[in-house]
C-alpha cells in the first residue's frame, strides 16, 4: 500500500517516516521540500500545491498512491487569525481540491482541537463544534468537505508535540521550544490558563497508520493525550525533568502572549478510540513519560542541563 502524504512540516514527515517503518510505501508532497532534519529515514518527496486546481490529481496519478492523509495547510494560529481567507483558501479551498480527485480511497485528514470554542472542559465526538478562531474555522469547513467522501476519516488531534532539532524553520512546537529555550538559559512565559491534553507525535502516527492501513475506519476520531494540563505546568514538569530551575518557567494569562487567540480548553476525549477495533490496541502516552522517552532519546543525561 502506498500513502500520498500531502503537508512535508513536523507531522506529515513523521507519519511517512512510521509508515516506512512498517513496510508500507509513504511519499511526502508538499510547495517545497521537506527540512532536512537529519533523521535516518528519508521518504520520497514530490513537489505539490494542493490549493493549484488539478495539481493534486495529477500528483495522486504520477504517484499512484492507494491512499491519502493530509496535512496540509497554514497551522500558527496567530497567524491564520490576521489572515483568514488565505487560511480558508489553504485549507478548506485544498480540501475542495482533494475532494474532486480522491474517488473512493481512504482519506485521514488531520484536524484540530481548534474546531471548538473551549467552553467545554473536554470536547467528544459528539460535542458540537463552534469554532472561536480563523483557524478552527477553516479546519472545520474542510471536515465539511471532505465528509463526503466514502473513505474519509477526520481525525482530530490535540496539540501535538516531539522532538525537533533548535535550528528547524518557522516554529518549534510548545515542548520542543521549552527544551532548547531551557536548556540555553533563557526563560519561558507560558499560559497557566489555557489547558490542553498534549499528544505525543510518535502516537498520532501510530494512530493514523490504523486508520490507513485498517479494513473499516471511523468517520470521526479524536485523538489526545491522557492528562489535561495546562501550557504552565506542562512547561514546569519539562523543567524538572531537564534539571534546570523550576523558576525559569513564568506562568502569564494567555491573554498576554501568544496563545490569547487559542480557546482556553483546547482539551480532547473520545467515545471510539479505545474501543474502535483500529484503535483499540493504541495507548497514547502521559507527558511524563513521553518527556522522559523524548529526552533519553535525543539528550544523553550528561548534557540535559546547560544552567
Amino acid at each position: 500500500m502506498k500513502t500520498l502524504v500531502v503537508g512535508s512540516g513536523f507531522v506529515g514527515r513523521a507519519i511517512a517516516r512510521h509508515l516506512l517503518d512498517h513496510g508500507d510505501e509513504a511519499v511526502l508532497a508538499s510547495r517545497t521540500p521537506p527540512f532536512a532534519d537529519g533523521a535516518p529515514v528519508t521518504p520520497d518527496w514530490v513537489p505539490l500545491d494542493v490549493a493549484v486546481p488539478g495539481a493534486f490529481a495529477e500528483t495522486l496519478h504520477r504517484t499512484a498512491a492507494d491512499t491519502v492523509v493530509l496535512v496540509h495547510g497554514p497551522s500558527d494560529v496567530t497567524w491564520c487569525e490576521s489572515h483568514p481567507e488565505e487560511a480558508m483558501a489553504g485549507h478548506a479551498g485544498a480540501a475542495r481540491m482533494v475532494a474532486e480527485a480522491a474517488g473512493d480511497r481512504r482519506v485521514v485528514f488531520i484536524s484540530t482541537d481548534n474546531v471548538f470554542d473551549g467552553t467545554a472542559v473536554t470536547s467528544s465526538e459528539s460535542t458540537p463544534t463552534h469554532p472561536a478562531n480563523a483557524y478552527g474555522r477553516a479546519k472545520r469547513a474542510a471536515e465539511d468537505v471532505l465528509s463526503a467522501l466514502p473513505g474519509a476519516v477526520l481525525l482530530r488531534v490535540s496539540l501535538i508535540y516531539g522532538w525537533e532539532t533548535a535550528d528547524t524553520p518557522k516554529w518549534l512546537n510548545f515542548f520542543a521550544s521549552c527544551v532548547h529555550r531551557l536548556r540555553a538559559g533563557e526563560t519561558v512565559a507560558a499560559p497557566y490558563d489555557q489547558w490542553t491534553t498534549p499528544v505525543l507525535i510518535d502516537d498520532v502516527a501510530e494512530a493514523t497508520r490504523a486508520l490507513v492501513t485498517t479494513a473499516t475506519a471511523p468517520k470521526l476520531l479524536h485523538l489526545g493525550g491522557p492528562d489535561r494540563i495546562s501550557r504552565a505546568d506542562w512547561a514546569a514538569g519539562i523543567a524538572a525533568a531537564l534539571g534546570v530551575p523550576r523558576e525559569r518557567v513564568t506562568a502569564e494569562p494567555r491573554a498576554h502572549g501568544r496563545y490569547a487567540h487559542r480557546p482556553a480548553s483546547t482539551c480532547l476525549s473520545s467515545e471510539l478510540f479505545a474501543t474502535h477495533p483500529a484503535t483499540a490496541a493504541l495507548r497514547p502516552r502521559p507527558v511524563q513519560e513521553a518527556t522522559r522517552l523524548l529526552l533519553g532519546r535525543h539528550l544523553p543525561p550528561t548534557v540535559r542541563s546547560t544552567a
